[in-house]
């Protein structure tokens, strides 16, 4: 094999993507354990939080996470054991549920924020300059809509009516 080929930028570009993800998920996944959360956990949280009406469906959820839908079932179901979401019925497709934050778990989003904050700003965005970080958001957008283009999945739409035969997106 030539060795050239090791030096290949395409290679050395995916392996500081997948360190600089490994030094901060380990930063983000001490600072999640000390406020009672896993990695996961806190994703589905801001998922939801910042979906219109705090809530996503759980088809939805899936596509914007890693996890499978049972793999999604799983961990709304420990969420809402712990009271951190519900769970409420589509009122315009019986077959479908959201997944919605509770009180306890916006107050549990609170309480994480600042030093989530903290880290990003020391390791990652205050390590760029505004104009390479605004790149580099662009380039990110662009990769992610290219591998996974359910990441946005129901994040536009309006909170769905409580109406029965409210319409769905």
């Amino acid at each position: 094999m030539d060795q050239n080929v090791f030096d290949d930028p395409r290679i050395t570009a995916v392996g500081l993507l997948v360190e600089a993800h490994a030094g901060l998920s380990a930063r983000f996944a001490a600072q999640f354990e000390e406020h009672g959360l896993s990695p996961v956990e806190f994703e589905v949280l801001m998922r939801l939080a910042r979906s219109p009406g705090n809530q996503l469906r759980m088809t939805d959820l899936s596509a914007q996470t890693s996890l499978s839908t049972s793999g999604v079932t799983r961990v709304v179901d420990r969420m809402e054991r712990d009271g951190l979401l519900r769970r409420r019925a589509c009122p315009s497709d019986r077959r479908s549920s959201y997944a919605v934050v509770t009180a306890a778990g916006l107050t549990r989003l609170d309480e994480t924020l600042p030093g989530h904050l903290r880290i990003i700003e020391q390791w990652f965005t205050g390590q760029l300059e505004p104009a390479a970080l605004e790149a580099l958001l662009d380039g990110l957008r662009r990769v992610r809509d290219a591998v996974h283009p359910g990441a946005t999945a129901g994040s536009t739409c309006p909170a769905p009516a409580d109406e029965p035969g409210a319409a769905g997106c």
